[in-house]
Order: structure tokens, then C-alpha cells, then sequence
């Protein structure tokens, strides 16, 4: 088995007990295992330098997103508005890393705008739908939903470039649509129809993180 799939069955486990904890709302066991779930996906990403045909700049970049993601986790278990935006912007910081890492070694593609534009659409959809429940976190969500957006076009762009293979275009960009789903639905469950998400929405964003953290290790 390569390296970097021995983290993947503890991460199962971890993830499942930390959706069992969020339903027995026992805050404990979710300071445990939702930290120790991202733990193991940075693993998954730093044992791609191993492969001798590792490029260790990508790997540091994903890395330090799923760190920066980390910390995001851990601001989101405490309950408050002022951890929620030291959260958001935690995870805006690493979705600004993830586009930096998927573009630098990649570029632009006129393909690019294509997918920018019906991204845009999206966006737009969503942000009408959340806004009547923003309230002071307007200006702030508008600039997430954006950063969000951006991150994933640059993932699809891995399609149009020749830096990435056709695995790693699509473990970026299904791996980028997963984790700007599970963040739509925290959205939607906290500004505008709260709802019972917790399952699909670890499993969109540890399913997510884990095909992003899985990509430095299927260079060619």
C-alpha cells in the first residue's frame, strides 16, 4: 500500500466518531476528533514527499492550507460570532493558498473564464439566498463566497494547464466542489434555515480536504 493511503482508514474512523460526537453534542469528543481529522489529512499530504516524483513547493502549499484549515476547525468549536469570523477568516486564508498553489506552477487558460463565469452565477444565487440573514456579517461573507469561488475555478484550471496530470485535475477540482459545498451548507444552516447537517457537511469537507491532500501524490 502507498504511504499516503495508510492515514485514510484512521481518518474514516475519526470522522465518523466526530459526526457521532455532533450528535450527541458532546463538545469533548469533538475537540478531539474534528483537530485529529485534519491532523490526518495534512499527514496524507506531507507523505507525498516520498514519491520520488514529489514537487515539495506543492506540497508545502497544500499543506499549509489544510494548516491554516486547521486552525479554522478549531476557532469553529467555540460557539461565538467573534470565533465564527476568526474561523472564516482562517478558512479564507486557506482557500487563498490552495488558488495560489493551484495557479502558480499552472497559470491562466482561457478556458478560465468560461467556468469563472458560471461560477460567478453560482455566487451570485447563493449570496442572494444568504443575505436577508447576514446582518453586520454581510461585506464579510460577500468577500468569502468570492475567495471561495475563485479557489475553485483555479482547481478546475488544472484541466486547461499541463502542470498537473488528468488524476490531479480531477482530486482538485471534485475536491474543491466538496469543500465549497460543505461550507454552503454551514452557511445556510447558520444565517438563514438551520438544519441537521452536521453528517453531510464533515463528510463533503473531510471528503474535500482529502482529495486536495491526496493530489502532490500523482505527479508523473
Amino acid at each position: 500500500m502507498p504511504a499516503h493511503y495508510i492515514p485514510i482508514p484512521f481518518l474514516f474512523v475519526t470522522v465518523c466518531l466526530l459526526v457521532r460526537a455532533k450528535f450527541a453534542e458532546n463538545r469533548k469528543q469533538e475537540y478531539l476528533f474534528k483537530p485529529a481529522s485534519t491532523l490526518l489529512v495534512i499527514a496524507v499530504a506531507l507523505l507525498s514527499l516520498l514519491k520520488s516524483s514529489a514537487q515539495p513547493s506543492f506540497t508545502w502549499a497544500v499543506a499549509l492550507g489544510l494548516v491554516f484549515s486547521l486552525g479554522g476547525d478549531v476557532a469553529l468549536m467555540f460557539r461565538t460570532n467573534r470565533w465564527f469570523l476568526i474561523g472564516l477568516i482562517l478558512f479564507l486564508l486557506a482557500h487563498v493558498t490552495y488558488a495560489i498553489a493551484f495557479s502558480v506552477p499552472n497559470g491562466f487558460h482561457s478556458g478560465d473564464l468560461v467556468v469563472g463565469a458560471v461560477l460567478l452565477v453560482i455566487g451570485a444565487a447563493i449570496f442572494s439566498y444568504l443575505r436577508p440573514g447576514l446582518g453586520r456579517m454581510r461585506v464579510p461573507v460577500l468577500i468569502y463566497v468570492v475567495v471561495v469561488l475563485f479557489m475553485v475555478d483555479r482547481a478546475v484550471s488544472a484541466f486547461y494547464g499541463t502542470y498537473f496530470s488528468r488524476t490531479q485535475a480531477w482530486l482538485l477540482a471534485v475536491g474543491a466542489t466538496m469543500f465549497m459545498l460543505s461550507d454552503l451548507l454551514l452557511a445556510v444552516n447558520r444565517f438563514r434555515r438551520p438544519f441537521k447537517a452536521e453528517a453531510m457537511g464533515l463528510f463533503l469537507y473531510y471528503g474535500g480536504q482529502l482529495l486536495i491532500a491526496l493530489s502532490p501524490s500523482y505527479f508523473r
